[in-house]
């Protein structure tokens, strides 16, 4: 843990995730910069200087588009603090400012993935950046289902290592919630594809009281069960593993809850024919965008009796104002619950997009940070920079 490590006048390399929206060079979102705060100042108070390294985006090579520079002014207003930046993560001269840091400073390093060393886990690159720093945190819970130098390579050459606050609270409401939760667990599944989920839904057939599967998701499930559902997202091995999670839900007694019926249209474009269909009435004509005001109500009725919840995707075409009241509804009955001592886990990626768009005031027990380690984490799968840490 943080508080068991002496941080005083020691320079402490933290990965963090600023892996942000950019658009025209101001940061549209800075949700993960707030995120990454706590950490940020913890150390901070204790004496330390502080290192700070990040990727963002997909450069191929250097590329001023994806530089880090617009971040190190928004931590300086965060901050209220000056942030020293270097150009390039491995320079010797970035290398020099990092030793020459006071306590109380921060070095933000220009985006790791410049160098292809931090993509490949190059032991020389993981090395270069181990010069920076006496102790290593890892708090970028965006990037730990992946193995990368920063945050695999370069915490095996650390003696002093651990997680920051927001990994903690990551791993506590990802991991540890979901494995003991106060029951009734009720768990809803959104989002376009089945492939990427099945062990995460297998999971949850465990574990879970209720486990409601709207969005795009629940259409090969439907295809399954011989209704009339067409979409480009069902195919052959969509239609397999739906089947088979079917199967294995019958196996052990447990029941998915499918939508019974959809807000349709001709096409996402063709506004003139948005109708409600129940399940039963759909045909090859026409596609489904939402879930439908009885799936909603019924979807409302398991979520208003659980005591904790994990939503897990967007039940439709959330960003299309007329295929996101689903979505909406949902959201605004979980942070309703939450208010009320409900426990509430929200995946990272498009679930937060759709949290923040539909919440009254984005009260929900923990928003995770991250879209892909959250699914590979809820799927019971062990995360390399975690093992990296621990071991």
């Amino acid at each position: 843990m943080l508080s068991n490590i002496s941080l005083s006048e020691k320079r402490v390399i933290i990965r963090v995730d600023y892996n942000v929206p950019i658009e025209d060079g101001d940061i549209v979102d800075n949700y993960r910069i707030k995120k990454s705060l706590p950490t940020i100042n913890y150390c901070l108070d204790q004496g330390a200087s502080i290192i700070l390294m990040s990727h963002l985006g997909r450069p191929k090579g250097i590329d001023s588009a994806y530089s880090l520079l617009p971040v190190c002014d928004e931590l300086e207003k965060l901050l209220n603090k000056t942030v020293i930046f270097s150009n390039d993560c491995i320079s010797d001269e970035s290398i020099i400012k990092s030793s020459s840091l006071e306590p109380g400073q921060i070095h933000l390093l220009e985006n790791l993935r410049f160098h292809s060393g931090e993509l490949d886990n190059c032991p020389q690159f993981s090395q270069k950046l181990s010069f920076h720093g006496d102790v290593y945190i890892n708090d970028a819970f965006g990037t730990a289902h992946r193995s990368h130098a920063s945050n695999v390579g370069l915490a095996e050459l650390f003696e002093e290592k651990c997680y920051g606050l927001l990994m903690e609270k990551e791993l506590h409401y990802l991991n540890d919630t979901m494995k003991n939760p106060v029951n009734p667990l009720t768990v809803v599944m959104g989002g376009a594809k089945i492939k990427g989920k099945i062990e995460l839904i297998e999971n949850f057939l465990n574990i879970a009281d209720n486990l409601l599967i709207g969005g795009a998701l629940s259409f090969p499930f439907l295809k399954a069960k011989g209704l009339d559902i067409h979409s480009p997202l069902i195919n052959d091995g969509s239609l397999d593993n739906a089947n088979r999670l079917l199967d294995y839900a019958n196996s052990i007694g447990k029941k998915i809850i499918l939508p019974s019926d959809f807000v349709t249209a001709a096409s996402i474009d063709d506004i003139d024919t948005i109708d409600i269909k129940t399940i039963e009435n759909l045909n090859s004509g026409i596609s489904c965008f939402d879930i439908g005001p009885e799936t909603t109500m019924i979807f409302s009725e398991f979520i208003s009796k659980a005591e904790t919840i994990l939503w897990n995707g967007p039940l439709g075409v959330s960003e299309n104002p007329y295929f996101g009241t689903g979505t909406q509804q949902v959201c605004r009955i979980i942070e309703e619950l939450t208010n009320n001592g409900v426990i509430s886990v929200l995946g990272g990626g498009d679930t937060a997009s759709a949290a923040k768009r539909f919440s009254t005031a984005n009260n929900f027990t923990h928003i995770s940070t991250g879209g892909g380690a959250s699914l590979e984490l809820l799927s019971g799968r062990e995360l390399p920079a975690i093992k990296a840490l621990e071991e």
